[in-house]
């Protein structure tokens, strides 16, 4: 096995999520020695350390603007569902294409948005669950098929201690009622009124099989004609319509994805506070049953379904919400295929 594939399986183990906690050069070159096959010079090691971090698709990410590495949150797959928040084309507001650089600045905010809007459903106590990879596979039917996110709403809570009540989950299971709901939530960066209709149709289709479909955009509706359809859509389908206030430049100042993933309560009210303004256009219909049959249908042949499936079957199983990054990190040996059946 060469360097680079033995640096890949070591360095997920060592390297720290938080990029507050980044390791410097010197410290990780330390660290990953010992578990090397055969010996490699320092000077080595920082090579590779440095090439990878450049590449989406290593696990090494570099601090920006200062020294140290973390464990890289992004992936190709991240960044492929980053871009389908911008729109197919990737054309500016006078619809000329788009240079190279400013793909990859849309991207980076689309990476932001979608990392904040995660941390915003956190922070409101939800559990948002990421479809990434659905969207580097058959990427134009996937948009009318997956939603961005799945967010979960726990019914069972226990109000005191936060968990799961598990008396609520039993009698949830005896009547036959479902101890959740699932909103479908599709991302965008800004709506035009061209494709406006495009973009709510693909909410209401990624929406089919939950209790609710949501259409959060970073940048508001400023524009009367474009609101106007968005209402009128809205109140004809029943799904929701919902603005965190952020332009271009208010991304742009934001810092980098993982950062955002990894503020603290209190770091996350701040930002709240200073950057979002948050207005709701319309509010989604939630009356309807969630179709878990479909969930697991899907994860026979969608990756995505499949983790969605065993995070939200995990949670019931032992009877705790676990976040997905929670249960991401756990040995899941214990998951059976017959998980599907703790589902109501």
């Amino acid at each position: 096995m060469n360097l680079r594939d033995q640096l890949k399986e070591i360095l997920p183990d060592i390297l720290p999520r938080n990029p507050a906690q980044s390791i410097k050069g010197t410290e990780l070159i330390e660290m990953v020695k010992h578990q090397l096959k055969q010996e490699y010079s320092d000077a080595t090691l920082r090579y590779h350390f440095s090439i990878m971090s450049c590449d989406p698709s290593s696990p090494i990410a570099k601090v920006e603007q200062g020294q140290g590495y973390f464990l890289r949150s992004t992936s190709i797959h991240s960044l492929n569902s980053a871009r389908n928040l911008i729109r197919e084309g990737l054309v500016n507001e006078n619809g000329t294409a788009l240079e190279p650089g400013e793909i990859e600045l849309a991207i980076t905010r689309a990476s932001k948005f979608r990392a904040l809007v995660q941390r915003y459903l956190e922070f409101s106590q939800q559990y948002p669950f990421a479809f990434e990879e659905s969207f580097s596979e058959d990427p134009w039917a996937n948009r009318w098929r997956v939603p961005d996110l799945a967010v979960i709403d726990w019914l069972a809570v226990d109000a005191e201690e936060g968990g799961l009540n598990k008396q609520k989950l039993e009698v949830n299971r005896r009547i036959g009622a479902s101890p959740m709901k699932i909103t479908s939530v599709k991302l965008r960066l800004r709506l035009d009124y061209d494709t406006v209709l495009e973009d709510l149709f693909q909410c209401l289709s990624a929406s089919e099989w939950a209790n609710a479909g949501e259409l959060i955009i970073a940048e508001p509706i400023k524009d009367a004609r474009l609101s106007a359809e968005v209402s009128r859509f809205a109140a004809r389908h029943g799904i929701g319509v919902l603005s965190f206030g952020l332009d271009a430049d208010a991304l742009d100042d934001l810092p980098e994805p993982a950062v955002i993933e990894n503020f603290t309560h209190k770091e996350f009210a701040s930002i709240l506070g200073h950057f979002i303004s948050i207005r709701r256009y319309a509010a989604p219909i939630t009356d309807r049953d969630h179709d878990w049959q479909h969930v697991v249908t899907s994860a026979n042949a969608n990756s995505d379904f499949s983790r969605f499936e065993a995070w939200v079957s995990h949670c019931l199983m032992e009877e705790h919400n676990f976040t997905y990054r929670e249960f991401e990190s756990q040995d899941r040996g214990d998951i059976t295929p017959e998980r599907e059946h703790h589902v109501a």
